[in-house]
């Protein structure tokens, strides 16, 4: 991780690409244009309006061209020095809103928890099928981040594997319980409300920080105050507090940076493996702001041109 405060940009001074546009008449997650989807595998419905037709607020789909099928057994086998299996997982897009120009940061808090909470429904539904092993979470939004349609949506999917990121990011927290007994995330969450330099929003279930050694500029981490290890298992009054803090960590990064583009990344726990005593479950937000190349590429290094004590301050001192 490298600080070149030398290559540093206020807010304004970042460069944004902006996302193509297609309008509503085109756009199959639009309400109406239910047909332009495959058949949903979960909605909230207002009034118990039908399946695959209008009246809803929150629309689960299977992605029409998904990265993994769920259909079919693992198929592992050598390949020489090689391994090889089948692509086996599940692959669903969350659509969360009807309205096709609303964006996330400008959903009512309440339609925000539904959000959250389809997340939670979609997991624990998965987590029944014994081949998946990590369920991820995530979102893009604007062309820089790598979303393809305007209308604001996330996306799940399940996994046979523990990804390598997430295999290496669980053995820091455990080699750092054996150590010291505690969980890495609720010593980073001590530290940050002792310091409050790097935080940006707080409320008594939640904090949102910019971590002491952010990759990219304005980089922001959502974390609960209390230990919890599987974002599955949150209860209802968790999604009370989490629904605000998210909303105005949205808010305040749009404001302060003029709505970029940006990926949005839930880490939770693998879906069978008991690591309840050290890992901590939160949520990534990362402004597409800067470009990954060949010096980061080749040394795992990344150049950020602002501390997070200044991304901290600028994104507090936003006027929402």
């Amino acid at each position: 991780m490298i600080i070149s405060t030398e290559r540093g940009a206020r807010p304004n001074e970042f460069r944004f690409e902006r996302p193509s546009v297609i309008g509503r008449e085109f756009c199959p997650f639009c309400p109406g244009h239910e047909e332009l989807t495959p058949p949903e595998i979960m909605a909230y419905r207002q009034g118990g309006s039908a399946p695959n037709a209008p009246g809803w607020d929150v629309r689960v789909v299977p992605n029409k061209y998904p990265a993994l099928h769920v259909e079919g057994d693992m198929g592992r086998e050598g390949v020489g020095l090689y391994d090889r299996m089948n692509g086996v997982g599940a692959h669903e897009v969350i659509i969360e809103t009807p309205d096709h120009k609303d964006m996330l940061a400008d959903l009512p808090v309440k339609r925000l928890e539904d959000i959250l909470w389809a997340y939670r429904d979609r997991m624990v539904d998965l987590k029944r099928d014994v081949r998946f092993r990590y369920i991820l979470v995530f979102k893009n939004h604007g062309a820089a981040a790598g979303a393809t349609l305007e209308h604001t949506h996330s996306q799940l999917i399940a996994l046979p594997i523990i990804p390598t990121s997430v295999l290496t990011e669980i053995e820091g927290c455990r080699a750092h319980y054996q150590q010291k007994e505690r969980c890495i995330y609720c010593d980073i969450v001590r530290q940050e409300v002792s310091d409050q330099e790097r935080v940006v929003a707080e409320n008594p279930e939640f904090i949102c920080v910019t971590p002491f050694a952010p990759r990219f500029p304005f980089e922001m981490w959502i974390l609960p105050k209390r230990h919890a290890a599987y974002f599955e298992e949150s209860q209802k009054t968790q999604f009370e507090m989490l629904a605000p803090i998210l909303s105005e960590s949205l808010r305040r990064m749009n404001r302060t940076l003029r709505s970029p583009a940006y990926n949005f990344i839930l880490h939770t726990s693998p879906l069978h493996e008991k690591t309840g005593e050290y890992y901590h479950w939160h949520i990534e937000l990362i402004p597409k702001l800067t470009q990954v190349a060949g010096f980061e590429w080749g040394t795992g290094f990344y150049i950020n041109p602002v501390t997070p004590e200044e991304a901290a301050k600028f994104l507090r001192e936003a006027e929402l």
